[in-house]
């Protein structure tokens, strides 16, 4: 009865193990260097990424989870994007809108990534409308060169421009 005990709380902890993702720098030619990684974390508020990244562009950046599994290079009407197999942010809800992560958007939006004046971004970003790791498992993560105000007005997406880094959630 003890070792039923003491699997069963290992599963539940085993249930909830942080995930980590490898982030690197993407372009129209594929994925290039890693510039490290996020771990995401369940907590009773929502999902928290925690970011250990290098060598990126200082200021605020676009943060989201992508639909698809994959940061390569994909054409789309005559014109490669970076880390464009990746898809659009994710949605399962179908609001077609860009949103506040506490919003009603895409779910895959995130608070924005800051990035200090070394390059490194080291600050942890809750999102409250994800609260299980499954949720993102089998999607990918995406640094965007700009900010992100959260709307679609007055750019698409929030102006957060193009991808900068991806990650694959596994």
């Amino acid at each position: 009865m003890a070792g039923a005990l003491v699997l069963g709380g290992f599963l539940a902890t085993a249930a909830h193990a942080d995930v980590k993702v490898t982030l690197h720098q993407v372009s129209q030619k594929g994925v290039m260097d890693e510039i490290g990684e996020v771990v995401v974390s369940e907590s009773k508020y929502g999902l928290v990424f925690t970011p250990n990244l290098k060598g990126l562009n200082p200021g605020v950046h676009g943060f989201h989870v992508h639909e698809k599994p994959s940061c390569e290079p994909e054409e789309k009407d005559g014109k490669v994007t970076a880390a464009g197999a990746a898809g659009g942010h994710l949605d399962p809800e179908g609001s077609k809108k860009h949103g506040a992560p506490w919003g009603d958007g895409h779910l895959g939006d995130l608070p924005a990534l800051y990035v200090d004046s070394k390059g490194n971004a080291q600050l942890p970003v809750l999102a409250p409308r994800l609260t299980k790791l499954d949720q993102i498992q089998g999607r990918s993560l995406m640094v965007h060169e700009g900010g992100d105000n959260y709307s679609d007005h007055p750019m698409p997406l929030g102006g957060g421009g193009g991808r900068m880094a991806c990650g694959v959630v596994e």
